[in-house]
């Protein structure tokens, strides 16, 4: 591998939107290693990958399992001596999805969504940041979404108004505060922190009533992984165009 060549880390990688962004940032020539809660299923995906001509890799990774980060931070040093790009794509919503009922959540389910949409992104996060450090430029993509905007769920004239599905979008209304905690933190270094809407599209947690194909919905997140040294960073991004907050 030429030395010049980026690595990416990609969570929740083995279907879906984690897999497309695999997919297209490996098509751009990116070395992808592909994070799933279970080896075989990351390797098979992997190998889906190299079988195109990609290089790839799969790993255990269980966002929410502390072990599962500190070894995958060991195999990026040991395999890498850096990382390039982290795109914390896994993430949850609740059994009952839409039908979600804001005064009936369940501390459970809260803390479920939570402990994988948010602390378990601050915690890979961290682990991570010393070999996003080496890299000539580090980009950091937070898979968020636009139900996380307050300032659309508090317009009664905005297109997600009706949309409330309160442990979802309070997670990754708390994860778009990350981004720009963290980006703040990192200002004045050449590592880039954004948080991406993908866009409905049409996976598991999607649901085939969404309008947008899982390509499209990869594109986000891959742009934000490329972005030059003149890109944004503590912005919440959707195909090009700022979101708000």
């Amino acid at each position: 591998m030429a030395e010049q060549t980026k690595v990416a880390l990609i969570t929740g990688a083995n279907r879906g939107i984690g897999f497309e962004t695999a997919k297209q940032l490996g098509e751009k020539g990116v070395t992808v290693v592909l994070g799933a809660r279970q080896l075989s299923t990351a390797e098979a995906s992997a190998a889906k990958l190299k079988a195109a001509g990609i290089d790839a890799y799969g790993i255990q990774l269980e966002v929410t399992n502390s072990a599962d980060r500190v070894a995958a931070a060991a195999y990026l040093e040991q395999k890498f001596g850096k990382l390039d790009i982290l795109i914390n794509n896994a993430g949850m919503t609740t059994a009952d999805g839409l039908r979600n009922v804001t005064s009936q959540v369940s501390d459970e389910d809260l803390l479920a969504v939570f402990n994988t949409n948010l602390f378990a992104v601050v915690g890979l996060t961290r682990e991570l940041l010393p070999l996003l450090k080496k890299s000539e430029g580090g980009r950091i993509v937070n898979l968020s979404s636009i139900l996380a905007s307050l300032s659309l769920h508090a317009d009664p004239k905005s297109p997600i108004y009706a949309s409330k599905i309160f442990a979802y979008d309070a997670s990754k209304s708390a994860l778009n505060a990350f981004t720009i905690h963290l980006a703040h933190e990192l200002k004045g270094t050449a590592i880039k922190v954004n948080s991406a809407h993908p866009g409905w599209v049409k996976t598991e947690m999607g649901t085939s009533a969404a309008p947008m194909e899982i390509p499209d919905g990869a594109k986000t997140s891959v742009e934000l992984a490329l972005l030059g040294p003149e890109g944004p960073s503590g912005r919440f991004i959707h195909l090009g165009k700022e979101l708000p907050w």
